[in-house]
């Protein structure tokens, strides 16, 4: 493999999240007067951290969300990823092929450390991530479409940025990995292709990966 680092997003890459989070999080809005369907949630902020929820509605609207929005939010999500979420098909067969060849690996996501502790663990992929494998806008002071994240998880393991490869399934994701000197993988299973032009390449199923990263 010519990388020597694989650096996956979370939501929608490796869990099959961001259809159940996305529906919450348009009802949520909705709810405190803010209408929004699903498929404006994707499009504005699948892949982004719970600041841009805030931003954005913000800058919309002049109204401030409540103070404990995110805590609601993530109640809500973390009791439906216990009832609800997979993970993202074919990436249990990635992961035990990265492994057995030794290939670094980690996950970047701009979901808290709980958040995906509780994914990882409803879909038992936490036994493929330790600790040490898992960084979290939470870890940075910007979150993705900057690099920070990126950059930070190399630097942590210790890659140069120019030696990883992003796997990412967000428009937002994309660009922090274009950012941050790496090459990236666009997986288009919600996300339109036209969306995540500026990967490397496109795939539209987690069996494809291997290949393309040889």
């Amino acid at each position: 493999m010519r990388y020597d680092l694989v650096i996956f997003d979370n939501d929608g890459v490796l869990v099959d999240s961001e259809p159940i989070s996305n529906r919450l999080l348009a009802a949520q809005l909705t709810e405190l007067g803010h209408p929004t369907t699903y498929e404006e949630s994707i499009r504005d902020y699948m892949g982004s951290a719970m600041h841009r929820v805030h931003e954005l509605v913000l800058e919309r609207t002049g109204q401030r969300l409540p103070d404990d929005f995110d805590d609601v939010f993530h109640a809500r999500v973390f009791a439906a990823f216990e009832r609800e979420l997979r993970p993202v098909p074919g990436v249990t067969e990635v992961l035990e092929r990265l492994a057995a060849d030794g290939v670094p690996y980690c996950v970047a996501s701009s979901g808290s450390h709980a958040r995906i502790r509780v994914g990882h663990r409803t879909t038992g992929l936490d036994r493929w991530f330790g600790q040490d494998r898992v960084f979290s806008s939470e870890d940075v002071g910007r979150g993705k479409p900057a690099p920070d994240l990126f950059l930070h998880a190399a630097e942590r393991m210790g890659v140069a940025p120019g030696r990883c490869a992003v796997v990412e399934d967000s428009p937002l994701g994309v660009r922090a990995a274009v950012a941050a000197g790496m090459d990236v993988y666009g997986y288009t299973a919600m996300a339109p292709a036209a969306k995540l032009a500026e990967a490397n390449q496109l795939f539209p199923a987690m069996a494809d990966l291997l290949d393309l990263l040889k």
